[in-house]
This record gives C-alpha cells, sequence and structure tokens, in this order.
C-alpha cells in the first residue's frame, strides 16, 4: 500500500484517534508562513466578490449572515489547501471506508455582527458531505473577538475551538455545530470533503 505523504503538522495517528473518539480533530501551523500569508493575500483580494450567503436561490434564510466565495480553478493558493484536503480524504478513506470522492469549498468571511446558526452540514445523511473543515485564514485572532467554532462531539459534548490563525478543523459533517458572532472580520476556507 502506497504511503500517504502529509505536512509535518499533521500527527497521522492523533487526527485517525481524534475523528474516531469525538468526531473532530484540530491541526494547528497547517502551511508555511509564506503560504498562509499567500492565502491571506488571495482571500482579500477577493472580497469585492463575496456574496451573502444567507440569500439562496432568492431567498432569504435566517440562520446564517456570513459572505462566501466559492473556490474554483482561478484560485491557485486555495488549490493547495484542497490538495491537502483530498490527501487527508485518502487517509480517511484508507482507515474509515468512507468513500469519500471530491472536495467543494469556499472562502468565508465573518464580518463584525454576522454568525451561523446551530445546524448540521448533513443532517440525517441527506446529501454527500461526509466530513467538515474550516481552515482559519486572517492574519490574527483574539480571544474576546469570538467567532468560535462551537461544536458537539459524537459523544454529545460541547467544545469551543477558537478560530486561531492557520488552525484547521476538520468534523463529521453530521454533528451539530455554530459559529459564534464575530466581532472582527473573521476569514476561512470552509470545505466538505464528499462521498458524491
Amino acid at each position: 500500500m502506497d504511503a500517504i505523504l502529509l505536512p509535518e503538522c499533521c500527527h497521522v495517528d492523533q487526527i485517525l484517534d481524534d475523528l474516531d473518539q469525538h468526531g473532530f480533530t484540530i491541526i494547528d501551523n497547517v502551511y508555511s508562513p509564506e503560504i498562509h500569508t499567500a492565502l491571506i493575500a488571495e482571500c482579500t483580494d477577493n472580497l469585492n466578490r463575496f456574496r451573502e450567503a444567507a440569500i439562496q436561490n432568492g431567498v432569504m434564510n435566517q440562520i446564517r449572515s456570513d459572505h462566501i466565495l466559492w473556490i474554483n480553478e482561478d484560485f491557485n493558493i486555495a488549490k493547495q489547501h484542497l490538495q491537502l484536503l483530498n490527501t487527508l480524504s485518502q487517509l480517511f478513506n484508507r482507515h474509515f471506508f468512507l468513500g469519500i470522492q471530491h472536495t467543494e469549498a469556499h472562502y468565508a468571511c465573518y464580518n463584525p455582527g454576522e454568525f451561523y446558526a446551530l445546524h448540521r452540514d448533513n443532517p440525517q445523511q441527506k446529501n454527500g458531505r461526509v466530513i467538515s473543515s474550516v481552515y482559519y485564514v486572517h492574519q490574527e485572532w483574539q480571544h474576546d473577538w469570538g467567532g468560535q467554532l462551537h461544536l458537539q462531539d459524537k459523544n454529545q459534548q460541547w467544545h469551543t475551538i477558537q478560530p486561531q490563525p492557520n488552525r484547521l478543523a476538520l468534523f463529521q459533517s453530521d454533528l451539530l455545530h455554530e459559529v459564534l458572532e464575530a466581532k472582527q472580520q473573521r476569514l476561512s476556507i470552509t470545505a466538505w470533503l464528499r462521498s458524491n
């Protein structure tokens, strides 16, 4: 079986154990400062292209107030992040037989006062989202700036994950979670590892 090559930040045994035991895992210092800075630039240079995520097919959804920009072939730096997620998908398929086939992702911007209320990314297995991920793009973050990921793990225990720069959170898409109100601009890449 071919080895799966991951960055040094990815402690494979810990990642697999966390997902198995709790349904989520955190990876810090994912990229070099150069790549992290390039992701910040790519995101902020395109902020004028973001749209309100709450408006879908012309209908307003009260559950969220963030702004998003879907990632496509034009985003050369974000594509490197998708490559990491695809490599992690191979790892998860090998160990958990999840059948992940591809990744979808968007940049997300939470301006001050914006939030995402309690929800599941794949309620009752209604879509192909298997693993959700959030990578924090912004340059700095302080605890009193809000914007935390509040997550209920597979054992019904609640966790508050700080949106520290260059941090990646991965969790089962059927877990209940929310993004608490941000008090400063919070930037991220949200992605889903999908089985279809």
